[in-house]
């Protein structure tokens, strides 16, 4: 492992040495005319390259030129507002001219994809599920974080501890088997946690791509379910400065929300910074008013900077991620059932209006830090080319308790370096081959607090993969195949008690000390891959099948927890003896795309051996198992298990009324534990926990170019239904059951120009639960955060979030 790792860190310290050996290949240039479906040009049109990641904007009479692109075939994106974006893919062996003529639409087209190909393409010619959800679509729908925004997408869901906490799952499948990238950058933030949310803040995306399916081929562990890539702010185009300012406030937990941001193209150079700042009071719902407990400070700062180059380019970014958030325990008075809030240690009283309404955050309250620092280049090499990234990451996690409120009690400093390099050989022909090479170093600290549920270790991994494409006409076949190694390595934890704290003890100090930890090392192995197809019937008609086998090593919470995870409210215990999960996914999927319909089927059958999931230990006597008086005591374990499903989607635009749209969807998860081979499983335990319910969505929308000084103008309304949830991991009330609700959400929005026709601000009053309606998602922790399970009254656990409004402005500008 640490051979491969050196290799790969070799690798990147050539990039210098070939940079300047290419300073000398010969490079060509793009140019043409934009203009609409009347020869009218359309001065201010974008013209951009994907993959090499620069761009321009046409002049007053729709002229452009790009200059410095290397040999190879790229695709060329032309976009403009209110009209269809334009593809066009080029061989690049001379200069070229392309002039386009744009067709007018309401729709935002999403085709280009950078994420599960080691090349752009679209989204038609990908064999693998894959969805994209844009800012426009972030800005015109109201969600409470990025993730739970991306609950629009079929078959993606999320579970969730409050508003502001919130994680992935793709097909009934989360935590460390949907795989997180920040730009393309496998993030690490100790996915493993129940309340450990993404630690990525929605106002640097600008775009979010999803794959729906094993991935491991190209990105090797945790990919096993998918992968999510956050794609932030794109490059400006070349010769301009601009930047914005927001304001935002939500009525429902008195949320306020700034955000800034400035980019610019100027020379060879690119620069963008975005930051942003948000508060939260205690969020609310009509059973039980507002909830103690869950607000939040918030706080993130972006900045990217890169160089053009006839060589290609080379891009460096930091992200940074602060974020305060109090976490409930469920604690009522019995009488009231209203949230109580503790005095000190023992003594509770009811949380006043003037808490819950405060800014203010509690002793019992996370901190959670995360900064990323990166590279990303792209060269050309001879007639091929080398894209490399090399990124390191501290993640710290911090939980503090309301008795030690100056010293955390669970204390977690994660760092790590990620690599990813690959070599796109020049095409043969129709067919292209990438090879690669990606992994990542870890070193976890935990010895800073006084509760200690993971053990202090380090980690390598490294996987070589080799991913090939055939591209004919109609027919497009792809596939790889990938070799994948982690080696893990745990430090030992002696333990002893002062005056009631826990404190980690050293070298002879560990003579009559606790051994929380044992010493563990071990190494996965898997083969992982890939093939599949999708085939052009008609200019309208597509469809694409894949078959894909995924890999995931268990990760350090499933091996060696052993201690309170008070986040959670439970004692948390491991298991050493966990195989590495192995998973077949099949997917056949059928695309319809014409002017006024657009209609698409999903369907999927995933099976996998060695599933790790989380169960709820009991006594002999059926009593709750307590190793800790007040946490109720779980334990990971393993078997097999299936789940199968689809999505289904129709998209109606009306003939004549273009700007107007009928949205729907559909998407259904169903999930058995198969248990081990030759083992009978009983009733309580056949079904797999946290499995989405069906949910159909369906969504009435006017798209408006221009009325007066108004542009851009929408207006939508929203009906989210999802069926109840029986099919439930029942043993032990590890899950109850789930009745259905439905929730209505609307929004207004528009731009205001002014006599230039020029922007001076945009708008949108947005509602979540326009009706208010009381409802729990089986998804919601909250739901199980409960001290009296027999109260008369009919209500358990924690409710969902009621209505919630968004009032939003932002303000453009060009400096």
């Amino acid at each position: 492992m640490k051979h491969l790792y050196r290799l790969s860190v070799a690798l990147l310290l050539l990039i210098p040495i070939t940079i300047r050996a290419q300073k000398n290949e010969k490079t060509f240039s793009l140019s043409g005319v934009i203009e609409n479906n009347l020869n009218q040009p359309l001065p201010g049109a974008t013209v951009y390259i994907p993959d090499l990641r620069t761009g321009t904007i046409t002049d007053s009479a729709g002229n452009y030129r790009i200059s410095g692109i290397p040999q190879g075939k790229f695709y060329i994106e032309i976009n403009y507002s209110g009209y269809k974006t334009a593809l066009k893919q080029i061989l690049f062996n001379q200069d070229k001219v392309a002039d386009f003529n744009l067709q007018i639409s309401i729709t935002e087209e999403k085709e280009i994809v950078i994420t599960g190909a080691s090349r752009a393409t679209t989204l038609r010619r990908l064999p693998i599920p894959v969805a994209v959800i844009s800012k426009q679509e972030f800005a015109q729908n109201l969600s409470t974080n990025i993730v739970n925004a991306l609950s629009a997408i079929p078959g993606v869901n999320a579970v969730s501890t409050g508003p502001n906490v919130s994680k992935p799952f793709i097909r009934g499948l989360g935590y460390n088997r949907v795989l997180t990238l920040f730009d393309g950058i496998r993030q690490e933030d100790q996915q493993w946690g129940d309340e450990h949310g993404t630690e990525i803040d929605e106002n640097i995306i600008n775009q979010v791509e999803v794959i729906k399916g094993p991935a491991s081929l190209m990105y090797g562990s945790d990919a096993i379910a998918g992968v999510i890539n956050y794609i932030p702010q794109t490059t400006p185009p070349k010769g301009t400065r601009t930047g914005s300012a927001g304001l935002n406030y939500e009525t429902n937990n008195n949320l306020i929300e700034g955000t800034a941001n400035l980019q610019s193209y100027l020379g060879k150079w690119t620069y963008g910074i975005t930051g942003s700042y948000k508060m939260a009071a205690d969020y609310r719902n009509k059973i039980d008013g507002r909830v103690y407990n869950t607000a939040f400070r918030q706080s993130s700062l972006f900045a990217q900077t890169a160089l053009h180059k006839s060589w290609g380019y080379s891009r460096f970014g930091l992200s940074y991620f602060n974020d305060l958030q109090e976490i409930p325990d469920g604690k009522r008075d019995s009488a009231t059932r209203k949230f109580l809030m503790p005095l000190n240690d023992s003594i509770f009283t009811i949380a006043p209006p003037s808490v819950l309404r405060s800014y203010s955050i509690s002793a019992e309250h996370q901190q959670v830090q995360h900064l990323m620092l990166y590279n990303i280049s792209n060269f050309s090499l001879g007639k091929g080319r080398m894209t490399t990234q090399l990124g390191y990451q501290k993640s710290i996690r911090k939980e503090f308790e309301q008795e030690n409120s100056n010293e955390p009690g669970l204390f977690l400093n994660l760092n790590t370096i990620t690599y990813d390099v690959k070599y796109l050989f020049p095409d043969m022909g129709d067919f292209s081959l990438t090879a690669g090479l990606n992994g990542s170093h870890q070193s976890n600290i935990v010895d800073k607090g006084f509760e200690f549920l993971i053990p202090a270790y380090k980690q390598w991994e490294a996987g070589p993969f080799l991913f090939g494409k055939w591209d004919h006409r109609k027919l497009i076949l792809a596939g790889g195949v990938r070799w994948d190694m982690r080696y893990i390595n745990t430090d030992p934890l002696y333990v002893s008690e002062n005056n009631g704290i826990m404190k980690p003890v050293y070298g002879t100090d560990t003579a009559g000390a606790s051994l929380l930890f044992p010493h563990y090392r071990h190494t996965f192995t898997g083969v992982s891959g890939s093939f599949g197809f999708t085939y052009q019937f008609s200019d309208h008609l597509s469809g694409k099948a894949n078959i894909a086998r995924g890999f995931r090593a268990p990760n350090i919470a499933e091996i060696s927890s052993n201690g309170i995870h008070s986040g959670s409210q439970i004692y948390q215990l491991g298991q050493t003896d966990f195989k590495p999960e192995m998973n077949i996914q099949e997917d056949i999927g059928l695309t319809y795309d014409a002017q006024h319909l657009t209609f698409s089927a999903s369907l999927f059958y995933n099976r996998i051996q060695n599933f790790i999931f989380n169960r709820k230990l009991v006594t002999a006597t059926g009593q709750d198992s307590v190793i800790v008086p007040g946490f109720q005591t779980f334990q990971f374990a393993a078997s097999r298990a299936s789940l199968w499903g689809g999505e289904f989607s129709a998209d109606i635009h009306p003939h004549p009324w273009d700007w107007l749209h009928f949205e729907n969807s559909l998407s259904f998860v169903f999930a058995r534990n198969l248990g081990i081979k030759g083992e009978q499983i009983p009733p309580e335990e056949k079904y797999l926990p946290l499995i989405p319910p069906l949910h159909l969505t369906s969504e009435l929308r006017a798209n408006i170019k221009k009325y007066g000084t108004f542009k851009d103008i929408f207006i939508n309304f929203q009906m989210n239904a999802f069926n109840k949830q029986n099919r439930i991991f029942s043993e032990n009330e590890t899950e109850t059951p789930t009745p259905g609700y439905v929730i209505f959400n609307a929004g207004i929005g528009a731009s205001i120009t002014n006599r230039m026709k020029k922007t001076m601000f945009t708008f949108s009053v947005l509602s979540a639960n326009l009706f208010n309606t009381a409802y729990q998602s089986n998804m919601s922790r909250l739901k199980y955060f409960e001290d009296f399970p027999n109260d008369p009254r009919g209500h358990y656990g924690i409710y969902n979030m009621g209505r919630n409004v968004s009032l939003r402005v932002t303000v453009p500008f060009h400096f």
